[in-house]
């Protein structure tokens, strides 16, 4: 989830009026959204500067399932430039989802360099993150996230802007630096109907010229999984004393839930949005099988479990055309 859905944390969208798809940057706002019961996990967190409104183009798809929003070169440079440290040190102090709880535990093993914080700018010009997990393609490019964390649900042009993933980060520190989202990609009925929460999204090579996967390893993607088994849950939530600079996680057994979901037992808040469920993980390596993403709690507050798509033809779609581009 968003600091605002889990993208952190999930804009509710009862409550955010239509904005235009294109505002120039003079006209972003700040503003905090927070979520509510049943909800997307995402934060909206407010910037320490005025935040930009979506400038990124979104672009009909020859598959007819999926939407994309694509990026300029010049609107990528902008994003690496805008997130600053002191940037992103800022949106974690602006907001405090409360205590983390009992189920969210630190991530104290091998180093999760597939796994990091997704930055951006959402539809109301706030700053805020989620989470987001590099996963194996053909183009050795491809980030899997929810699809709260890169467009407004059932609001077409409410896309969000300034995208760029910082695999590994912990703690201030960016140990494999930050790579611009190029592209982004969801289901056409998440972009028009709210379903489907998940989200594909091409970066660019970093400032050294190599690609994502290159540098920090990918995890395996499975579609049509059957639902059960041990699973682990990650990501950065906005609770204290954490406020997005660590890395939780939870675990347990994965259970079908209503809706083409699943669940697991897990508390974590807004932040941790789109952090990846890994199966048949193996905590030596880092490694697993990626079966869904974190989309909403059963509460604002004290929830007890998180809840994820069944990875379908949906997913699938998002992630073929992620990996072409």
């Amino acid at each position: 989830m968003p600091a605002a859905t889990l993208p952190g944390i999930p804009e509710p969208t009862s409550a955010l009026p239509v904005t235009p798809a294109r505002v120039p940057r003079s006209r972003r706002r700040r503003g905090t959204v927070l979520a509510t019961t049943g909800m997307l996990l995402a934060c909206v967190v407010p910037a320490s500067e005025a935040a930009a409104a979506p400038q990124g183009a979104v672009h009909g798809a020859p598959d007819p399932s999926v939407s994309t929003m694509s990026f300029t070169a010049k609107e990528r440079r902008d994003a690496l430039a805008y997130w600053t440290p002191a940037r992103i040190k800022a949106v974690g102090r602006s907001v405090d989802l409360g205590p983390t709880g009992p189920r969210s535990k630190p991530w104290r093993g091998t180093a999760m360099k597939t796994v990091g914080r997704l930055f951006f700018v959402n539809a109301s010009g706030a700053d805020t993150w989620c989470t987001a997990t590099a996963v194996h393609s053909a183009n050795h490019s491809v980030v899997m996230a929810a699809g709260h964390c890169v467009r407004r649900p059932a609001s077409p042009v409410n896309t969000y802007i300034d995208m760029v993933f910082v695999p590994g980060y912990g703690k201030g520190r960016q140990p494999y630096g930050a790579f611009a989202v190029r592209a982004a990609v969801t289901p056409r009925t998440w972009a028009e109907d709210a379903v489907n929460d998940v989200a594909a999204l091409t970066v660019d090579a970093d400032a050294k010229g190599r690609k994502l996967v290159d540098v920090v390893g990918g995890q395996t993607i499975a579609f049509h999984r059957r639902v059960g088994g041990k699973t682990v849950a990650f990501g950065y939530p906005a609770t204290r004393p954490q406020r997005g600079e660590e890395l939780l996680y939870c675990t347990g057994t994965a259970a079908p839930a209503p809706a083409g979901e699943q669940a697991v037992p897990c508390d974590m808040g807004g932040g941790a949005s789109g952090g990846p469920w890994l199966t048949d993980f193996d905590s030596s390596t880092g490694n697993g099988v990626l079966v869904s993403v974190n989309s909403h709690g059963d509460g604002p507050e004290a929830g007890t479990h998180m809840y994820g798509p069944v990875l379908g033809s949906a997913a699938k779609a998002v992630y073929e055309r992620a990996q072409r581009g």
